[in-house]
């Protein structure tokens, strides 16, 4: 897998933003500060409810489709992966979705309703791989399918937050509707709409609505 063509290589506005990246720096080193705190005590409660490593490495892609690898603490059984064919999937086009995943661990149900498995990302945030807010960073098995108008959506960095999670994370089933709320997002890009998303994010995640 490469970097998709230049001819979809749209620079977005946001990218070369100081604001951003100075929200995005200082986002991550308060997201790692408490990843720190609670590292142990979820490193310790995932190894006594399933066997497995602590962290699940995946590589993503993200701004222009180029390929980087994310770390979240690990929810679903270590070998979920070869299991995926097994799994129906509840989602229309490009995503995969099941609510009633049998490869979600116990442990792992809480860590998704909370969000706690994607603290780690706060590193990629840091490094600059991702954003605070931004797009879903897609799969390998997804943009080996993606037209033109699906590349639009990284012409931005991918986010631990964006439009899709707060306006219904796993409610959303169908891959277009998630790529057009993600170019909505580019269309309504500001430093404040960035701000606007991370307050609802909090309040999604206190409140536990649309995850699985």
């Amino acid at each position: 897998m490469t970097t998709l063509s230049l001819s979809y290589q749209t620079p977005h506005r946001s990218i070369d933003s100081i604001s951003k990246r100075l929200l995005d720096i200082v986002g991550s080193l308060v997201g790692l500060l408490i990843l720190a705190l609670i590292f142990i005590p979820i490193a310790i409660a995932i190894k006594l409810d399933s066997p497995g490593p602590i962290l699940y490495t995946q590589k993503r892609y993200g701004l222009y489709g180029k390929p980087f690898k994310i770390r979240k603490f690990r929810s679903m059984v270590q070998n979920a992966d070869s299991l995926k064919e097994q799994i129906t999937n509840e989602a229309k086009g490009l995503i995969f979705k099941n609510e009633n995943d049998p490869r979600i661990t116990r442990l792992g149900r809480f860590l998704r309703k909370t969000s706690l498995d994607e603290f780690p990302q706060f590193g990629n945030v840091l490094v600059g791989e991702m954003s605070l807010v931004g797009t879903r960073p897609p799969t390998a098995d997804e943009v080996i399918h993606y037209t033109e108008r699906h590349w639009q959506r990284l012409n931005v960095k991918p986010g631990l937050t964006g439009e899709w999670q707060v306006s219904g994370r796993s409610d959303v089933k169908d891959f277009e509707a998630v790529v057009a709320l993600d170019l909505r997002y580019q269309n309504n890009w500001s430093p404040w709409y960035d701000l606007s998303i991370i307050a609802k994010t909090i309040y999604v995640v206190l409140s536990r609505t649309g995850a699985c």
